[in-house]
């Protein structure tokens, strides 16, 4: 195809988005190309420039793009009716279902690289996922459920027992089955050491 080839695309953006996704679970971030991914959506290689200034922009619409479909796969599993040890685990298996299919994203996600100018829309994806667990825990703190200190630090804890157990799987230390199975270990043996004394 030639490169003057003019630009005419459907919907552009998220061709090249979900081009962008299957490389990056395929070959890995370093392999991402906009020239490569235009090439697969058959349009010129300036055609991407109309939607990503350049490759760190398409990582950042990767990365909003992965929160989105974390924040809906939380929001799912979520039932605020229930007592605290069934949500957590609830959110935990839906938050371990997530980086278990989608290892490569996660990992961008949490890649601190991102453009200043998505600064805001990286904030606020982040606070529809991990602010949501935050706000889970400072709840159950206003309930005496566990103990008092800062929700954030309490976050971190327990996000990073849960991210712990994501990549033991990804890195085959463990079968994905066996850690599905062990969320719900992980959280009662978690909330155990929160309890108050």
């Amino acid at each position: 195809m030639p490169e003057s080839r003019p630009y005419h695309h459907g919907d552009l953006r998220s061709t090249l988005l979900a081009g962008a996704e299957r490389t990056l679970r395929t070959k890995g971030v370093t392999a991402l190309s906009l020239r490569e991914l235009a090439r697969e959506a058959g349009v010129s290689h300036a055609a991407p420039g109309r939607h990503f200034k350049d490759k760190q922009a398409l990582l950042n619409a990767l990365a909003l793009a992965g929160y989105d479909r974390l924040a809906q796969s939380l929001q799912a599993a979520d039932d605020p009716a229930l007592p605290l040890e069934p949500r957590l685990t609830a959110l935990a298996r839906a938050y371990l279902r997530f980086a278990l299919d989608n290892g490569e994203l996660l990992e961008l996600m949490y890649a601190r690289k991102h453009d200043p100018d998505a600064h805001e829309q990286m904030a606020a994806a982040i606070d529809r996922t991990i602010g949501a667990l935050e706000r889970v825990l400072e709840d159950a703190q206003g309930r005496g459920e566990i103990i008092a200190g800062d929700p954030a630090h309490l976050t971190l804890t327990t996000g990073a027992s849960l991210h712990g157990l994501a990549s033991f799987t990804a890195s085959g230390m463990i079968p994905p089955e066996a850690a599905l199975e062990g969320v719900e270990d992980l959280v009662h043996n978690l909330l155990h050491g929160l309890r108050p004394r």
